[in-house]
């Protein structure tokens, strides 16, 4: 009999619409959207409402990975260099040394706690050791909390540059289990090697995919996405096939990509954006799909206490430890300590155990996913209470919502400011063609309070009219001079 597909296509459709309405529960509640995902996969899944029976580690993992390698090269690209590299010493640090402290100091816990080898306890301590800062942020937007300083770029890079540490940890110390011969010296020239390899071919991948995207003239503005997506797999294909970090490469390939101009930048990061999400909730679903909660209650007590030991002990001796040369403030090393929120990468990586045949794999597992789900809920659902009680929230910048954008279409420079007039701008009281614009500067859009003027050169100026203009960055600058001498008000 032919394959009926049409059931199977309602059934992914409805999961997904269920998964989208799922996200505005998080939104207005605080909860984020991983535990939501996951909850819908084991509500479908063999103990739940669905009564789907899905135990495929192998299927899981390979699904994990691809979408892993989505989700960063995604972070990356919507990440500019130009931002993140006043905290990029600091970030390496915590998602590097702080994933190690972490894996350690949480492994002798576990290793006292549950009685297995102190190789299994470090194991389970690698495995949680790497953060989710998209649920952070996911949550913190929701609740309309702005982090003061340079909190947010920390944050976001150590989320984005520490899974290949806690890859290679996980991976490492589950072959020395297997290989009790082999010698712990033996992982640091892997290490650097790994890591190596994946700086030098993420950002080599990088620019080749920039050089393509502005050179090769495609006849249609929907392949530029193809082609992205091409050069994140092949990126970390490669890398990974040749003995480097492909999760590292993938997430420097995207922050190359992004940190340069390039055409349909515009629509690249939208499609992205989205697949992103879809990536996260097929994720999601199928890692809860993989859990029995008829198999967590045993272990409901040791992980409630190896959750409790992460958040209020490892983490914050990571954080601490780590940062204690920088001249960051007690509160926001607490905060960043609070923001260690674990999200999908853990439970990925609980997966290879069970791959590799490991002796204590299903234990690993389910304390692995219990102490995920924990940090989400407790973490994820308390992020902004934390933010204001340590006084790190800020005052969110004012933003325009102009009713137009600016895509470019090709390798010209040209770009969209905004400008405010400030006090004591000269031009006050002054019509535009009074101003002495460059000539390649064109005055787009006014934004003057709630109403938005396309101007023409006649159009008198105030105090606290927005001007929206096109051009290249020097003339930006030029204007910025002209408007406001003393101080500089620049948008972007």
């Amino acid at each position: 009999m032919p394959i009926t597909i049409e059931p199977y296509l309602v059934a992914v459709a409805g999961l997904l619409i269920i998964s989208v309405f799922a996200s505005k529960i998080s939104d207005r509640f605080g909860v984020p959207a991983l535990a939501l995902f996951v909850a819908l996969g084991m509500l479908a899944g063999s103990d739940g409402l669905g009564g789907i029976y899905f135990d495929d580690a192998s299927v899981a993992q390979t699904l994990g990975v691809i979408a892993l390698a989505v989700i960063l090269f995604s972070g990356g690209l919507e990440t500019t260099w130009s931002v993140i590299r006043p905290v990029a010493k600091e970030g390496f640090i915590l998602a590097t040394l702080g994933v190690l402290i972490t894996a350690v100091t949480l492994g002798v816990f576990v290793h006292f706690l549950l009685g297995v080898t102190l190789l299994e306890g470090v194991l389970i301590g690698a495995i949680v050791s790497s953060t989710d800062a998209a649920a952070v942020f996911a949550v913190l937007n929701a609740k309309g909390i702005y982090l003061k300083g340079r909190l947010k770029e920390l944050l976001e890079f150590e989320s984005g540059s520490n899974d290949p540490m806690a890859v290679f940890l996980t991976v490492s110390l589950a072959q020395l289990i297997l290989q009790p011969e082999q010698s712990i010296w033996t992982l640091i020239p892997t290490f650097l090697l790994q890591m190596g390899l994946g700086v030098v071919l993420g950002l080599a991948f990088g620019k080749l995919a920039l050089y393509f995207i502005n050179r090769l003239g495609l006849g249609s503005a929907g392949l530029y996405p193809v082609l992205a997506l091409a050069f994140a797999f092949f990126t970390y294909g490669v890398t990974t096939l040749i003995g480097g970090s492909g999760f590292l490469a993938v997430y420097l390939a995207g922050l190359v990509l992004g940190s340069n101009k390039f055409i349909h930048k515009h629509g690249l990061l939208r499609f992205f954006e989205s697949t992103s999400w879809l990536m996260q909730i097929v994720m999601f679903f199928t890692l809860g799909l993989l859990v029995f909660p008829s198999r967590l209650g045993p272990i409901a007590l040791p992980g409630l206490a190896i959750a409790a030991f992460l958040i209020l002990v490892a983490r914050p001796v990571s954080v601490f430890i780590s940062l204690i040369f920088t001249k960051l403030h007690i509160n926001d090393k607490l905060f960043i300590s609070w923001v260690g929120l674990r999200g999908a990468v853990p439970i990925i990586l609980a997966i290879y155990p069970r791959i590799m045949n490991l002796p204590q794999s299903d234990l690993i597992f389910n304390v692995i996913f219990f102490v995920v789900m924990l940090s989400v809920l407790v973490q994820g659902t308390s992020l902004s209470f934390i933010a204001r009680r340590l006084g790190v929230e800020g005052e969110a910048p004012q933003q325009t919502d102009y009713p137009i954008s600016f895509v470019p279409e090709s390798s010209w420079s040209g770009e969209m400011k905004e400008i405010v007039i400030g006090d004591h701008s000269p031009v006050i009281g002054k019509a535009i063609y009074e101003v002495g614009l460059p000539g390649d500067y064109l005055v787009v859009m006014i934004a003057r309070g709630e109403e938005f003027i396309v101007p023409n050169g006649s159009v008198v100026l105030r105090v606290g009219d927005k001007i929206l203009g096109l051009s290249q960055q020097k003339s930006h600058e030029e204007v910025m001079r002209l408007i406001n001498p003393t101080a500089d008000q620049a948008g972007s």
